[in-house]
């Protein structure tokens, strides 16, 4: 397998980590929005901040995994979306910053209007975020990203029915990871009016989400034929299959209450999605630019393996005992912090 191969499986490896991380994340916060006021929105404001407060932060571990995979990997690729894509990306970088910032300030804050303020900017940012995110990997995938430096159009590269199907989709897939998660954290609280709120919140969501993408094959059939093709007859249709299943197995598990396994099935029909881009763009990485063409040196890719080796032998245990550590035992502490949420 040429070295710049691996590089990409371990980009997507961690892409994958990322927006089913911090896509639930991001979900987390678009939930918070629409919690309702003060009052009334306390108890969900308690689960959202409890359920996210450990992670949120290694969250973004994965995405700056990813950039310096891509910079290190393939420069010129790497050089030519963050010079065309430099608006959506800087926009994005922006509410990351305003996201994390007001989360932490409305954890300490003592008046109303500061939770009010904080909270509001947190979860406008929480939608945006991902809009953004998904506006560039729209871009990239409709071929609207050339090669060089800021050759593309600043504009319409991320402007365009493709990218803004894949920015609405982001923010569905965001929700619906997490109205999915949130539910077995209710559950496992001892809240089960959470737990069927966020239920139902799901199965609307995942519907929702399921006519996005369905809508989005038929943009990429106008839009971005070739990846399309690839989509539906090629060699990503596998993947396409298990989305579907996995999205429809999802919704029967939320009918049925069975919130420990549809997190696994949830996940897979992200993961499915994702996947099923990645195989039908590849080799292809811009137009005209194939993987082998944007490699950097046989040198650099091998020190590049063997760092995130090294790396992966700190990181994998560390997030891991994070993880899992978190879902242990934690129904005082949520029935707790709910309660403090005012």
């Amino acid at each position: 397998m040429p070295l710049v191969d691996v590089i990409l499986a371990f980009v997507w490896v961690g892409l994958t980590a990322y927006v089913l991380f911090a896509g639930a994340d991001f979900g987390a916060g678009g939930w918070d929005l629409l919690a309702g006021g003060a009052e009334r929105g306390r108890e969900q404001r308690g689960l959202i901040e409890h359920s996210i407060g450990p992670v949120w932060e290694a969250n973004h571990v994965w995405l700056i995994f990813v950039l310096v995979m891509l910079w290190t990997g393939v420069p010129s690729v790497f050089a030519a979306v963050f010079s065309t894509l430099y608006i959506p990306l800087t926009l994005a970088a922006l509410g990351i910053i305003a996201r994390g910032s007001a989360f932490a300030f409305r954890k300490v804050s003592t008046r109303l209007w500061q939770r009010r303020l904080f909270g509001a900017t947190f979860a406008f940012s929480s939608v945006v975020t991902p809009f953004f995110l998904g506006t560039v990997a729209g871009a990239i995938a409709s071929g609207r990203v050339p090669a060089g430096i800021a050759r593309g159009n600043l504009v319409t590269s991320w402007l365009n029915p493709t990218s803004v199907v894949t920015g609405a989709l982001a923010v569905g897939v965001g929700a619906y990871l997490a109205a999915v998660y949130l539910t077995r954290d209710a559950e496992r609280a001892g809240l089960p009016e959470l737990a069927e709120s966020f239920r139902r919140r799901g199965l609307v969501t995942g519907v929702v989400v399921g006519l996005v993408a369905a809508v989005g094959l038929v943009v990429l059939h106008a839009d971005a034929p070739r990846l399309f093709t690839e989509l539906t007859s090629g060699r990503a249709l596998p993947f396409l299959i298990l989305s579907v299943a996995a999205g429809l197995a999802s919704l029967v598990l939320l009918w049925l209450r069975v919130f420990l396994a549809v997190r696994i099935t949830a996940a897979a029909a992200v993961v499915g999605l994702l996947w099923g881009w990645g195989v039908g763009q590849y080799p292809r990485l811009l137009p005209g630019v194939t993987a082998r063409q944007a490699a950097a040196t046989d040198a650099v890719l091998a020190a590049t393996i063997g760092a995130v080796a090294v790396g992966a032998l700190l990181l994998v245990p560390s997030l891991w005992w994070l993880y899992a550590t978190f879902q242990r035992g934690q129904q005082e502490t949520a029935t707790e912090t709910t309660q403090e949420s005012a």
